[in-house]
């Protein structure tokens, strides 16, 4: 076993002359995010398959929670979760009943207390009876990550998980994958939303053109550009800063307080020209 959830060496793919991997290393500690960031056709999917034993490499290892891809993929395809860039579910039954057929697909025992708990996890109680095919998008992703979680993974593998969300529903599901690695699941993420890799990952690694060409922390990969300059900009007051600038201070307002509190038989902090008068 080694000491790493994913450890990939070399890897390289090709489609006839189309080279997509031209030797990818990297290293993903368990119970970490690690976002594999990149634009359209860097190979994020290609790696994601590969790792997941659907498809076969043309060099370099790969090995997941131990268990090389290529020599042992019925143990690695046991330990895993694979969650495509569209959500994988049934629009005809519903939230319920898409969870119980993975649970017993999967053979996994007392499916309907295992539908339950995942149903709860991710906020999906209200909706459980309802037809997916009402679900809103995020709502569909986050069942679909559910969906994903029976049978407790330890690896569990999001490509672009994000695609076609709007700005509400990918919050949802940031907090879902926010959620999966805080209770020690391993994830792998691929995404060429740089917003979504700052915020989600605990390590970033770069794809461009086959090859990694970073990998770090957000604060290391940072280091990589100059030192920030310091600059100086105007700032717009915001709507609150209005608001108080223009009722905040009015004396009337304090006159009411006192009132209302003297009405209610209460006391108010003294104002200035109270504590002045208390003080002669």
């Amino acid at each position: 076993m080694t000491a790493q959830a994913i450890q990939v060496r070399g890897l390289e793919k090709s489609y006839g002359d189309l080279s997509v991997l031209r030797g990818v290393d990297f290293d993903v500690a368990p119970g970490s995010v690690f976002a594999l960031l990149g634009s359209n056709g860097a190979g994020k999917t290609t790696v994601v398959r590969i790792l997941a034993t659907l498809l076969g490499a043309d060099a370099g290892t790969a090995a997941v929670n131990g268990f090389d891809v290529a020599a042992r993929p019925a143990d690695v395809r046991a330990s895993i979760s694979l969650t495509g860039q569209f959500a994988a579910v049934d629009e005809v039954l519903t939230g319920r009943e898409n969870l119980l057929l993975v649970a017993r697909l999967r053979r996994v025992r007392d499916a309907g207390r295992v539908a339950a708990g995942l149903l709860a996890r991710f906020r999906l109680t209200d909706a459980a009876d309802r037809r997916v095919g009402t679900y809103s998008g995020g709502m569909r992703r986050r069942l679909d990550i559910a969906m994903s979680l029976i049978g407790d993974p330890s690896v569990v593998f999001l490509d672009e998980p994000t695609t076609g969300l709007d700005p509400q529903a990918r919050t949802e599901v940031w907090n879902s994958v926010r959620e999966l690695a805080g209770q020690g699941t391993t994830v792998l993420l691929t995404t060429q939303h740089l917003e979504e890799a700052e915020h989600l990952a605990d390590r970033i690694a770069i794809l461009h053109r086959g090859r990694i060409i970073a990998d770090g922390t957000l604060d290391e990969l940072r280091r990589l550009l100059p030192p920030a300059k310091v600059e100086y900009v105007e700032k717009q007051p915001t709507l609150e800063d209005v608001f108080l600038a223009i009722v905040g201070d009015d004396p009337a307002d304090a006159a009411d307080d006192t009132a209302d509190a003297d009405a209610a038989g209460g006391d108010v902090p003294p104002t200035a020209a109270s504590a002045a008068e208390e003080s002669r």
